[in-house]
């Protein structure tokens, strides 16, 4: 696991938001469950879709449109880099790279990114949304089992 309870801690603590929002942590462990799921089929790696969970929405101010939130998660890994964090350079720069992104829509990246945004995409039904498989990166997320179960996980756990 690469969330130690001392990272998680720190995350939940700095969230500006209801832990309990559609932003929060049952969000972030849906995100987190989708990720490790798809990666059976997309080969993304497991370290990387799973700290995406956690710091990807990890900085928001509002629950609302907020432009800025995928940066500032990005900021926030990259500052606990050598003392929380322990990635090598690459790793790094994909999960900062999927944190920044992922909220604008694009779809064509490394197939680690990619799953990051499907994963994140796939928990739309939280907020009543049924995920469009057109705005998916992979295929694996694409399927329609995938998107019946991970929206009726978002359903019955919102």
């Amino acid at each position: 696991m690469a969330i130690s309870p001392e990272l998680m801690d720190l995350i939940q603590h700095q969230f500006a938001l209801d832990l309990d929002g559609i932003h929060g942590t049952n969000h972030w462990a849906r995100v987190c469950e989708n990720g490790l799921r798809l990666a059976v089929g997309t080969g993304a790696d497991p370290e990387i879709l799973e700290l995406f969970a956690y710091f990807h929405d990890s900085r928001r101010l509002s629950d609302g449109w907020d432009l800025k939130h995928g940066s500032r998660a990005a900021a926030f890994a990259q500052s606990l880099q050598g003392s929380l964090l322990s990635l090598h350079v690459e790793k790094l720069e994909i999960l900062t790279y999927a944190c920044i992104h992922h909220s604008d829509g694009l779809t064509d990246a490394d197939v680690t990114v990619q799953t990051c945004w499907d994963a994140d995409r796939l928990d739309l039904g939280r907020i009543g949304i049924l995920p469009d498989p057109n705005r998916l990166c992979t295929p694996v997320a694409r399927t329609p089992e995938i998107i019946d179960w991970a929206f009726k996980r978002s359903q019955e756990s919102r």
